[in-house]
């Protein structure tokens, strides 16, 4: 109780910090009446939210805020150097803390709306039927964020174009606010995929939500997915083409078979991936032999400097890109969208094209 009493009032003392900056500006001198002055300031900083939401106009100002400090300390000891008349004034540092804020959110919209092929090579000595074994991962959509059900598409035609062998979606496909025209419109462009073996999916931490405010049940979303031919895997394994497991976890928010109880019966001669939505039981999965594991969950930290930080914290145990364990090749998707925030300030959008090579 006492950490949240103490992170609201670091929460409004940074907001008060903010508008008192506001308030100082030349351009409010002619407004006499302090509590109008100050009202003023306020109005001017909501002026965000004719823009964006709650948790983005949080995260702006947030940002702002530590922009604003950062250029206050710079330039306080850049003017102990210079006379009065050269000194940079309160205003021109709070403009320019404004403008690296503007600059830095550009950057982060375009990181977070477009969207790159990212291509991993993993190398095996096993049989997998062929001199590779092309999977495309598409992970956290998070349909209706930065894109509509119907726009899915064209990411869906860049992908058959990378003619895939499989296509594996590793969770959070919907969201919490997804409307269900979105969801269905989603699972039409999944049928639209043409891969050798087909499509599947394991549900993330948001995928079987919270229904209470919406008009469909997840029963709606797992009649969508198998009538466009969407295999789904609980905690189920696959075998792809005779020399390929696909192991399907459910997400840990839910009670789960561990990954030994999924694969102590498997032929471990032949290759095994695994799908598992949050990227937080490497030790166990390199333990079990598993031989490629792909996630999402993490947004490739989103923000910077949450993958880090999630990472110190253990929330996971990394949060992009390809990494190794043993015998056991890790890839973090960072995810074709993300949830709710509209920017990518650590990461980028992506999907990933996985070729697994026969050494």
């Amino acid at each position: 109780m006492l950490g949240y009493m103490f992170l609201l009032a670091v929460v409004l003392y940074l907001f008060y910090y903010l508008v008192k900056s506001v308030y100082r500006l030349k351009i409010f001198n002619k407004i006499n009446n302090r509590f109008y002055r100050a009202l003023v300031s306020i109005i001017v900083l909501s002026l965000i939210f004719i823009f964006f939401n709650l948790v983005n106009s949080f995260v702006i100002y947030f940002h702002l805020i530590i922009f604003l400090l950062i250029c206050n300390i710079i330039f306080y000891f850049i003017n102990k150097k210079r006379s009065k008349k050269k000194q940079i004034s309160h205003d021109s540092i709070l403009y320019i803390a404004v403008c690296i804020t503007i600059v830095y959110f550009i950057m982060g919209a375009y990181l977070n709306y477009h969207v790159w092929e990212t291509k991993y090579k993993v190398y095996t000595n096993k049989d997998i039927g062929g001199e590779y074994f092309r999977v495309v991962q598409i992970s956290d959509s998070h349909m209706g964020n930065s894109f509509s059900g119907k726009d899915f598409i064209k990411y869906i035609d860049r992908i058959n174009k990378t003619n895939p062998d499989i296509v594996v979606i590793t969770g959070d496909f919907i969201d919490d606010d997804t409307s269900k025209q979105d969801m269905i419109d989603a699972c039409n462009a999944l049928g639209k995929l043409s891969s050798t073996y087909g499509t599947y999916l394991v549900y993330g931490n948001h995928d079987l939500g919270y229904y209470s405010n919406k008009d469909y049940s997840s029963n709606d979303l797992v009649e969508n997915l198998t009538k466009n031919n969407v295999t789904i895997l609980e905690d189920e394994v696959e075998l792809i083409n005779d020399n390929i497991y696909l192991v399907g976890r459910k997400d840990k928010r839910y009670s789960r078979m561990s990954i030994d109880e999924l694969v102590k019966d498997l032929d471990k001669d032949k290759y095994i991936i695994d799908l598992n939505h949050q990227p937080n039981d490497y030790d166990n999965e390199s333990k079990a032999k598993v031989d490629l594991v792909l996630s999402g969950h993490s947004h490739g930290g989103q923000l910077i400097p949450l993958g880090p930080v999630g990472k110190i914290i253990k929330a996971n145990d990394e949060y992009k890109g390809l990494h190794k364990r043993d015998n056991t090749t890790f890839i973090v998707n960072t995810g074709i969208s993300g949830w709710a925030i509209k920017f990518k300030t650590g990461t980028k959008s992506e999907y990933v094209v996985v070729d697994i090579i026969n050494n």
